[in-house]
């Protein structure tokens, strides 16, 4: 593992330790676990505008819209049919709950 010094700005570094005392972890586990829901957010940032960028690209382009709107009119019926069966079977999943009591019982 890679090891690495790092200053902190004073009124971060008492949270950190209050945050690290608090919950009973190193500073240092602390500080890996914000770097990796950082990086996992701005890698999820960078996905999604990827897509919103492809989004606009396909309704900017006509022909590739009416494409896109035949192609999912065409799934429509698998679509439906599919969400059908994950209803069923979530229902059959759910074991059957007994009728509560009154409240003055």
């Amino acid at each position: 593992m890679a090891a690495f010094s790092l200053r902190l700005p004073e009124g971060l570094e008492r949270r950190l330790g209050e945050e690290a005392r608090h919950c009973g972890q190193p500073r240092s586990e602390l500080i890996r676990e914000a770097l990796e829901e950082l990086l996992r957010r701005r890698e999820q940032e960078r996905f999604m505008a990827g897509l919103v960028a492809a989004a606009e690209a396909l309704a900017s382009d006509a022909s590739a819209r009416a494409e896109s709107l035949d192609l999912a009119a065409d799934f429509l019926p698998a679509d439906s049919e599919a969400l059908a069966l994950a209803e069923v079977a979530a229902s059959q999943d759910q074991p059957e709950q007994p009728t509560p009591l009154p409240w003055w019982r």
